[in-house]
């Protein structure tokens, strides 16, 4: 597991032990950023939630390509002390913040510019998890959020728009937006 792009281009990341959490491919965050860098045309300066973190990939991911903040929610402990020791050994502590709990019941927040959510792979997982976020109001207007979910499930969008949904190997991403 590494970072792929950007300032912490092929640094290492640790994951938790165990099979609690799966951490996104390598191969479906290449899809996903590049899904999402054709789209946003720029990480620069935007907010991150990263949900479901697991050793906080996603997140890490946006900050190394110019994300000004992330926010990490993961209830796994052994996960939250992977995301600590990501976030240490890459000096990203002034820029993250992280929340221990489920990401299916979030407290109320600034809205972020991109989430994304990787809730575990079943049916269901990732319409809960749109669910979530629009309860929370944490998707900020013109706002994107992507959903990682196992090939064949699929995402209702809730109050979102789908923009577009791609199958990677045995994970679907969708992505939605914000009108």
């Amino acid at each position: 597991m590494r970072i792929i792009a950007g300032v912490w281009r092929g640094r290492p990341l640790d994951a938790p032990p165990g099979e609690a959490t799966r951490p996104t491919a390598d191969r479906v965050r290449e899809t996903l950023f590049s899904m999402l860098v054709s789209r946003l045309g720029s990480f620069e300066e935007l907010s991150v939630a990263d949900l479901f973190a697991g050793c906080g990939a996603l997140g890490l991911e946006a900050l190394s390509r110019g994300a000004a903040r992330a926010t990490f929610v993961e209830r796994d402990s052994a996960a939250v002390t992977a995301i600590r020791r990501n976030c240490e050994r890459l000096d990203a502590n002034a820029q993250v913040q992280i929340l221990g709990g489920s990401a299916l019941s979030l407290p109320r927040s600034e809205p972020f510019d991109l989430v994304l959510a990787d809730p575990p792979y079943a049916a269901g997982s990732g319409s809960a998890a749109v669910a979530a976020v629009a309860a929370a109001d944490w998707l900020a207007p013109g706002g994107w959020m992507s959903v990682e979910t196992g090939r064949v499930d699929d995402v209702a969008p809730g109050p979102y728009v789908i923009d577009t949904s791609r199958n990677v190997g045995r994970a679907k991403l969708t992505l939605l937006r914000r009108p």
